[in-house]
């Protein structure tokens, strides 16, 4: 497995768990800001930042940092790196929920940049891999076939952003949000292409408000069985 910075409670068992995937170029660090919300909001989870696959080939001889895919080449050599990087996260996830004992609707991804890219996509070939996945300033390098069942996403996104801008990926949560998908998008003015606190500040309130689908389907459908067992009915 990649390196990978681990933070976990103070005591016991995580009953969460984030991993927390960084743009081209830079390491597990970079989503620090992102870990240090959670952890505020979420104290019994564990934040994993794992640095990407490779290291970064932008620069002739190697860059600094890592990628979790290379984009040098054309837009179809791009997109078929991408696809073969997903099989290396979805093992990577699925290594630590079993380590942690965790469900795969405890986990959610976290993405920025070329990481929301691979989280996202990661979702279009493996639905049951995380219940949540936070991508921010990220895009679907493949226009979305499915809606992924069971799984909440949330894009978070620059108005400003002139590396990936917002339009093409609004286009895209509406085809999903018309094949069925449980989405929710948000553009903040004067933001650009960063992880920047506000958008960080919004991930948090749509964790902490947003409730998934499957969960109102449970209640709607425990509900029913409880007026079908109420001897007044």
């Amino acid at each position: 497995m990649t390196q990978a910075h681990v933070l976990l409670p103070q005591d016991g068992p995580p009953d969460l768990m984030f991993v927390l995937l960084h743009g081209a170029g830079a390491d597990g660090q970079q989503m620090r800001p992102l870990a240090e919300a959670l952890h505020r909001q979420y104290p019994r989870a564990a934040l994993v930042l794992p640095d990407g696959f490779e290291a970064h080939d932008a620069v002739p001889g190697g860059g600094a940092g890592f990628q979790w895919f290379s984009e040098q080449g054309d837009d179809t050599l791009r997109a078929l790196r991408l696809a073969a990087a997903v099989p290396s996260l979805i093992a990577m996830v699925r290594g630590l929920a079993d380590r942690f004992d965790l469900a795969w609707e405890r986990v959610a991804l976290g993405g920025f940049s070329q990481g929301a890219i691979l989280a996202l996509e990661a979702l279009q070939q493996e639905e049951a891999l995380a219940g949540r996945v936070l991508a921010f300033a990220g895009a679907y390098a493949y226009w979305p076939q499915h809606a992924p069942k069971d799984v909440s996403i949330h894009l978070l996104h620059g108005k400003d952003d002139a590396e990936l801008p917002y339009a093409p990926l609004l286009n895209a949560a509406r085809e999903l949000m018309a094949l069925g998908a449980d989405i929710t998008a948000d553009v903040l003015p004067h933001v650009g292409h960063e992880l920047h606190p506000q958008l960080i500040e919004r991930a948090m309130e749509q964790l902490r408000t947003f409730i998934p689908a499957r969960l109102w389907r449970e209640a709607v459908l425990t509900a029913a069985e409880q007026d079908k067992s109420d001897p007044r009915h």
